[in-house]
């Protein structure tokens, strides 16, 4: 990507995110290009710190959170390979040493490939000296880890799917949607491996499941319904669209040949606890990932009755403070 003869340190940090309407399914899974169009919330200070420079060794090396991993690591090799798209096939002139530590509590059961990808690419952008602008971040960042493109960005973030076939359209932008009072719930249920990596639940899912085909559409739907209630900040329309857009997503995985289920009996316990919660007047919602942990949104007004529920739940308000378990 740049032809230059010495990299600089250059210290970035980039928040995860969670999505409130769900990236699932690619046209183009060496691009990372999405079936369809999606919205996340940042989680604030819960994130990734990356660190880019020179190798002094003269050998690359990839630390994460304080350990130095194998050649043969996984996330070394990831990390690696995203860095020759800046070293353009120059790596034995360039090693560098890239350092990177997550914000996000262990316990939280949270994936951090979206914020460590767009840490990276912050980093490596900076180290090369490169002058780009967010949206070229975001694009860059997409190849790494397809909702990186969505992590570059504090509050509301949409990620356009796009149409082209290279993939220039595909990015992500922040959504100049400030909502104070807006606030997430991390339940954390599970934080060991997933038994089917993202990735490969999702190909499998668009390749077996009788329920995916219609499912880039309702997609895409429900992407534009959930940005025009988060404009209007109409929290009684943004929740059950949240809520029912995850729901759809895990019940195309479901009905994958075999099925793919990452929801647990704990996920349902906390799910059922929760409907039954909002019968008897709790403002909450949930929304899953590709996991069993439990994400809830509410509003500032309800996070009493949340803590009630669930006093072990981790609670981030993306536009100001954060709180911690039981606060």
């Amino acid at each position: 990507m740049a032809d230059v003869s010495e990299v600089r340190s250059f210290d970035a940090y980039a928040p995860s995110n969670i999505a409130l309407s769900k990236y699932w399914g690619k046209r183009d899974a060496r691009r990372n290009l999405p079936t369809n169009s999606s919205i996340s919330i940042s989680l604030a200070d819960w994130g990734s710190h990356t660190t880019v420079g020179p190798a002094p060794s003269g050998r690359d090396v990839v630390s994460h959170n304080g350990d130095i991993l194998a050649s043969d690591d996984s996330f070394a090799r990831r990390a690696l390979q995203f860095a020759d798209l800046f070293r353009a096939g120059r790596s034995s002139d360039l090693p560098l040493s890239i350092t990177t530590r997550n914000t996000i509590p262990t316990a939280a059961g949270l994936a951090s490939s979206a914020s460590g990808f767009a840490a990276l690419t912050r980093a490596l952008c900076g180290a090369f000296g490169l002058d780009l602008d967010e949206t070229d971040m975001s694009r860059i960042a997409r190849l790494g880890s397809g909702s990186a493109a969505r992590s570059l960005w504090h509050g509301f973030v949409r990620w356009n799917k796009g149409d082209r076939a290279d993939g220039l359209d595909s990015y992500g932008e922040r959504l100049d949607l400030d909502w104070p009072a807006f606030r997430i719930a991390i339940v954390a249920l599970d934080k060991g491996p997933k038994p089917q990596s993202s990735r490969d639940g999702m190909n499998h899912t668009t390749q077996t499941s009788p329920l995916f085909p219609p499912w880039p559409a309702q997609a895409e739907q429900d992407c534009k319904a959930i940005e025009a209630a988060i404009a209007a900040q109409a929290f009684d329309d943004l929740g059950p669209l949240v809520e029912a857009n995850a729901l759809g997503m895990h019940a195309t995985m479901m009905a994958a040949r075999p099925p793919l289920c990452y929801l647990t009996g704990e996920t349902w316990t906390v799910l059922h606890r929760l409907w039954q919660a909002r019968a008897d007047g709790v403002a909450a919602y949930a929304t899953m990932d590709a996991g069993p942990n439990v994400k809830l949104i509410f509003l500032e007004d309800s996070t009493d009755d949340v803590l009630t529920l669930f006093p072990q739940a981790s609670v981030i308000a993306p536009f100001g403070q954060e709180f911690g378990p039981g606060s």
